[in-house]
């Protein structure tokens, strides 16, 4: 695939670099003697390159491609970043995770055929939208120094490493501290006109509609460099302010930033164990985007989610026969798409090739977009996507929905995206229980008459509370236990209410058990043919004799 914005040119890999000159001599240390290597958590990514603190997948430091520090896959390549000094070669690394694309797609593909997309199906919708909050937070978290022109704690580009290192709430703090006065006019002015725009189209009909806020951002960002370049009136933007993507000066340098795998490392047991991590995390990931996309939709249609893990998996095997990184759906560009009015998948078909066109054929064009204009477009893009009136309304509706969906903001922003919806489903999960558990039994009494009432599913989490209920009830005294309307009844919950019946005379309480005739609930078909035919002192006399014969 081709480079993403963002991209030093003298510091690509091999044809790059003899188009753009060697590469520092921090960026082609190795050491051989290592043998400890780390597969790279891999993305499709459009927007600008992942910035210190975003998630990362921790790998394991037995595995043959982990030197101990980091990597990020790009192109093809995985790129060391980590303060170890010792990495493996850079041919080793590219093949092998090139390769890891063939798992991943048999994988993927077969996941499609297993019809495994139902997975994102039982995700809470609470989790959904504490997903995409979560993922617009980021955003602007990260995006932000860059709009102040601060690049001192971010990798300029995915070789590069940082001059300082920070999580993302500390590089939002330190940022305040590292104001470039020309970034941040450009990307104050262009978040501003985006903001602007955004309601001048609302209020608007016709061929206003169909211009690209984005667009337009992109070039008041360059306009107004290009100003401050001739006009001396603040200095212009240069370096690692400016995108910087390789420029190709013929069709054959074009052809040569693809790169085919080394197919000697088709069968290497750690291509295929990063094969299979990859085809999972992708997977997952992606059937959590659909659900959030799908939720965005405003034609609310269902993506069928088995397609697209067969789609993606056909898709990955062309990706990775020309050097291209593992595709698979996210919710940045896919909100976006959505914003922009896209209605069918055409939509996504266009931007990938106007991407590869531009690319090939504007380079230079797009080699003076100012990164603060950029980062303008995704901090209102992660303002989009966790509006200030959405947690306002997951508020109104109750603290079981808005904890999980705090909780799942709060738990991805301090480990990763996979954790923190995982984290966000079992809170979901214990809220269900704790709502079960307060709704399955329903007890009322007037004087010595008790109804007690089973709904749904009674777990053996309600045995506690029918067990002291049940010893509530006075002498003489009624009771009816309605099980009609009950699905499922655990089976310690029967016992609990077979032994209160087989003992109820001790207090002189008549039992009534009242069950649904259409299911067979596991009550005792001999006690409850005592209870209907007053045979029950009969049923408790030979219950008693075969307890005797028994000991």
């Amino acid at each position: 695939m081709i480079s993403q914005p963002g991209r030093d040119p003298g510091q690509s890999e091999d044809a790059d670099q003899g188009r753009k000159g060697p590469r520092t001599a921090a960026q082609v240390k190795h050491n051989a003697d290592d043998r400890s290597r780390q597969g790279a958590r891999v993305r499709n990514s459009a927007h600008p390159p992942r910035k210190q603190g975003e998630s990362e997948r921790e790998q394991n430091p037995h595995d043959p491609l982990s030197p101990g520090g980091r990597h990020f896959a790009k192109s093809g390549e995985v790129i060391h970043i980590g303060h170890d000094k010792r990495r493996p070669s850079n041919k080793w690394i590219m093949s092998s995770t090139r390769y890891s694309v063939v798992p991943l797609t048999v994988l993927q593909i077969g996941l499609g055929f297993a019809k495994a997309g139902i997975i994102g199906d039982y995700v809470p919708n609470a989790v959904i939208k504490g997903m995409l909050a979560a993922i617009g937070l980021i955003l602007i978290l990260n995006q932000f120094p860059h709009l102040l022109g601060d690049d001192s704690h971010f990798e300029s580009d995915e070789q590069v490493v940082p001059k300082k290192g920070g999580n993302i709430f500390a590089n939002f703090a330190n940022a305040f501290l590292h104001v470039n006065s020309s970034a941040f006019l450009i990307g104050g002015l262009c978040l501003a006109f985006h903001f602007l725009w955004a309601k001048i189209v609302s209020k608007s009909k016709g061929f206003i509609k169909l211009i690209p806020a984005p667009l337009l951002v992109v070039l008041t960002g360059i306009i107004l460099n290009i100003i401050f370049q001739h006009s001396g009136i603040l200095k212009p933007l240069i370096g690692e302010h400016l995108v910087t993507i390789p420029v190709a000066a013929s069709a054959g340098e074009f052809f040569s930033f693809f790169h085919t795998p080394d197919w000697s490392y088709f069968l290497n047991k750690d291509v295929l164990l990063t094969g299979v991590t990859l085809a999972i995390v992708a997977s997952l990931e992606s059937l959590l985007s659909i659900e959030a996309i799908d939720d965005l939709d405003p034609y609310q249609r269902v993506t069928p989610t088995n397609h697209e893990l067969k789609a993606q998996g056909i898709g990955n095997v062309v990706s990775g026969l020309i050097g291209g990184l593992p595709v698979t759906s996210v919710i940045v560009r896919s909100s976006a798409n959505v914003n922009a009015g896209g209605r069918s998948k055409l939509s996504t078909i266009l931007h990938g090739i106007l991407l590869l066109i531009s690319v090939a054929f504007i380079p230079s064009l797009l080699n003076l977009i100012p990164k603060s204009a950029l980062a303008a477009i995704l901090i209102f893009t992660g303002y989009k996507l966790a509006k200030p009136t959405l947690f306002i309304a997951f508020y109104k509706k109750g603290w079981d929905q808005f904890v999980p969906f705090v909780i799942t903001i709060v738990a991805i922003l301090a480990t990763d995206l996979l954790k923190g919806v995982l984290i966000g489903i079992g809170l979901g999960l214990f809220y269900i229980l704790r709502s079960n558990f307060r709704t399955a039994i329903f007890v009322v009494n007037d004087n010595n008459k008790f109804l007690f009432r089973l709904r749904k599913d009674v777990s053996f989490l309600n045995k506690p509370i029918i067990k002291a209920k049940l010893e509530m009830v006075p002498e003489n005294g009624y009771v009816l236990i309605d099980a009609s309307r009950a699905d499922f009844i655990d089976k310690d919950v029967i016992d609990v209410i077979e032994d209160f019946t087989m003992h109820a005379q001790l207090k002189n309480i008549k039992v009534e058990i009242k069950r649904n005739a259409f299911k067979e609930q596991g009550f005792s078909p001999s006690l409850l043919y005592a209870l209907d035919s007053n045979k029950m002192e009969e049923f408790r006399a030979k219950g008693k004799k075969l307890k005797e014969n028994a000991h």
